[in-house]
């Protein structure tokens, strides 16, 4: 497989499409974006997501950033969100998580980050492309850059999470919520466990030795958590946390050990917002994210806005216009007021205050949440350019209101189905939300074999 490169950073396979030479190319490629401007030498802050192949990866990035001229904050094994925090409280030039986010461990890669702590956008991400393509520049000998060994932010995040406002840390103690912990031996080990116990909670630890070692996939969808759910079943656990690899998306198991939903996390942490914040409120959500978002905000007289599918996109409109709360649906929560960026850390403080302060079970939270299931799928389509087919699919469309801003959405009274198509792959993406599982189901069937009878 080829290394992936898109708005998301690049990755691959280590030994085979992501190597040495390519971290150290796109690490002296991103010095020099970062020097662009800059009247003096910049300071880049790195942290890695304990991976197996991490160690390795960081000492590539950091050759090619200090061979550039530049200070290296580096911060060890930590989440991406500390990463980003780090970045922008830092006043830094920019910032790279070593992570290949919920791929398996045979992959690593990298993440870039710009000086306000979020990542690079479409264009500025073509810009480092293009730098990466050219031969690299490295800093004379008397130039070269220096190291600051900074682990202090694992715990700066932490303060800055049970600091935020509407977190009432003696409710939150008082409940004592015990919690099984799956931390996929990776960077959430060093963080979640000390956050959760600063919050008053019995922690039950699975998977949380931060040793790179996987031991299950990554990807925290609910066929890959079974241990996790017969793990807080058989304990009597009050709930089950599971985070990926860089910390940046948060799974919830309820006390019966069923999945809560990866979509149900970001509508509850705008339910918790908009609660404590009523009035004419701005939540932006991507164009594939649940549209539970859209019942609760009209339940408070908020607006909802979409984006294309990507964190960056989300989080650069909810800079622009102020937004309260926002996120994706795969269980990134983003809250401007601790940063613009998906961060489990800050998921779990919202979602275990709103536990406690409705005196609810977890299960029974969700089932008082608006009810839909989503459905996904995928239909080849090689030899074919993806966007003729989707443009000759919008023609057949009927009823329903279209958008086209990533790829094909289509709104119905009471169901949506989003086509996207594949930077990587000669494939596209079938998304399809409805009230039952089985109706969802339905629906991608349906937009496959129609993509499939347009050949």
């Amino acid at each position: 497989m080829s290394l992936m490169v898109s708005i998301s950073g690049i990755r691959g396979i280590v030994g085979e499409s992501f190597t040495p030479e390519i971290a150290l190319r796109y690490a002296s490629a991103f010095a020099r974006y970062c020097w662009s401007g800059a009247g003096r030498a910049p300071e880049i802050v790195m942290g890695q997501d304990g991976r197996s192949t991490g160690g390795a990866v960081a000492d590539a990035v950091r050759a090619g950033l200090l061979a550039s001229g530049i200070t290296v904050r580096d911060l060890g094994i930590c989440p991406t969100p500390t990463v980003e925090l780090a970045v922008e409280r830092e006043g830094a030039a920019g910032g790279i998580s070593i992570t290949a986010s919920h791929n398996p461990a045979q992959w690593n890669g990298l993440k870039f980050l710009g000086p306000t702590g979020m990542f690079l956008d479409a264009e500025e991400n073509r810009r480092l492309w293009q730098m990466a393509s050219d031969p690299p520049r490295y800093a004379p000998w008397s130039a070269t850059g220096r190291t600051i060994a900074d682990p202090s932010w694992l715990r700066k995040h932490i303060d800055i999470v049970l600091g935020l406002p509407l977190l009432r840390l003696e409710t939150l103690r008082q409940r004592r919520f015990r919690v099984v912990l799956d931390c996929i031996n990776a960077a959430g080990g060093l963080i979640v466990p000390e956050l959760l116990r600063s919050m008053g909670c019995e922690v039950l630890e699975l998977n949380c030795e931060v040793s790179g070692v996987f031991t299950r996939t990554p990807e925290p969808l609910p066929e890959n958590l079974a241990a996790l759910c017969h793990r807080v079943e058989q304990e009597r656990a009050d709930l089950g946390i599971a985070v990926d690899p860089d910390v940046d998306r948060l799974v919830l198991i309820t006390e019966r050990g069923e999945p809560y939903g990866e979509e149900n996390t970001v509508a509850s942490a705008v339910l918790f917002m908009l609660e404590r914040h009523q009035g004419m409120q701005d939540v932006v959500v991507n164009l594939s994210t649940t549209r539970a978002v859209d019942d609760i905000a009209c339940r408070f007289g908020a607006h909802v806005e979409r984006t294309p599918v990507g964190e960056i996109n989300v989080a650069r409109r909810m800079k622009e216009i102020g937004a309260l709360i926002g996120g994706e649906g795969s269980g990134g929560v983003i809250l401007p007021m601790a940063h613009l960026g998906r961060d489990a850390v800050v998921g779990i403080g919202l979602l275990l205050q709103l536990l406690a302060d409705s005196g609810a079970s977890l299960s029974a939270l969700k089932d008082s949440l608006p009810q839909y299931a989503i459905a996904k799928g995928k239909v080849e389509i090689a030899g074919r350019e993806p966007g003729t087919v989707l443009d000759h699919l919008q023609t057949t469309i009927g009823e329903g209101e279209v958008n086209t801003d990533d790829g094909l959405k289509i709104d119905y009274d009471d169901h949506w189905v989003h086509l996207r198509r594949s930077n990587t792959e000669p494939i596209i993406r079938i998304i399809a939300e409805a009230r039952t599982a089985l109706r969802a189901e339905e629906l991608v069937s349906t937009f496959r074999q129609r993509i499939l009878a347009s050949a």
